[in-house]
């Protein structure tokens, strides 16, 4: 029989170095790796929880042992369910929805480049541009703020895109403090209040990627109120990489902001 956890507490513990490790590359990604890839440290870190688990169950006798990988099956079997729950929310959402004439179109940020936009806010002007092209007379809200990898903010990139492509700049408002898609809503909300203009829920058109509407749709009737949601357009992903660390990632962003974002 083996001895109890306090009973070796003395002796080398290598079981326990997978989730050192693990806990530093969490560490080391949460800090320096880019905006978009940052969800990666939360990925790393559920390891390392598990990695710990089954360590310390190395080390301990019964029936601490057989407690401590039973939690560590019933956290993965959780992990994979809600992840798969929230997926299937997220794949569900993404399709455009218009309603009626929207008069207000507020278009999401996404990582602005050195050299301009990236793949995945090209894709969203592009697609604000195509509809703008037969609904010339809409407002825009352009909302995003400056990261801090990025050297403007993002509502003047895409302001600086669309006008280059032919929208009028003075029916172009920017909304350049945002830092997530709550207060993406929040602000652009509180600019046109400012404006004296404050469209009812059915008259604003959302335009993001497809991934990141069902999101997009909650948030919204949060800041709105009421149960009535906007019209959304959905921009595709023309860059598959992107989009399949975007539709990964979207999941725990779904859930904190559920949780969190109110």
């Amino acid at each position: 029989m083996r001895p109890a956890c306090r009973e070796r507490r003395g002796r080398p513990v290598p079981p326990l170095l997978p989730a050192l490790l693990l806990t530093a590359a969490a560490v080391l990604t949460r800090l320096f790796a880019s905006g978009a890839y940052k969800f990666l440290g939360l990925v790393l870190g559920c390891f390392a929880l598990l990695a710990l688990l089954l360590g310390a169950a190395k080390l301990c006798g019964p029936p601490r042992d057989r407690w401590l990988r039973r939690t560590a099956v019933a956290l993965t079997i959780l992990g994979l369910v809600s992840f798969g729950a929230g997926e299937a929310v997220v794949i569900a959402g993404a399709h455009s929805e218009i309603a009626g004439s929207p008069d207000v179109m507020i278009v999401l940020g996404a990582q602005v480049k050195p050299w301009g936009p990236s793949v995945l806010l090209k894709d969203r002007l592009d697609t604000a541009l195509a509809y703008l092209a037969d609904h010339p007379d809409m407002t825009v809200v352009v909302s995003g703020g400056k990261g801090d990898d990025e050297h403007l903010s993002e509502a003047q990139c895409m302001y600086d895109y669309l006008t280059a492509h032919g929208a009028d700049g003075d029916r172009i408002l920017r909304e350049d403090q945002s830092r997530n898609t709550w207060q993406n809503f929040r602000n652009s909300l509180r600019l046109l209040r400012e404006r004296g203009d404050a469209p009812e829920a059915g008259e604003v058109l959302v335009v993001s990627s497809g991934f990141h509407l069902a999101r997009a749709r909650m948030l919204f009737r949060r800041v709105w109120g009421g149960t009535e949601g906007p019209s959304t357009l959905a921009a595709p992903s023309t860059d598959l990489p992107a989009r399949l660390n975007s539709y990964a990632r979207e999941v725990p962003a779904l859930f904190k902001s559920w949780a969190l974002d109110r």
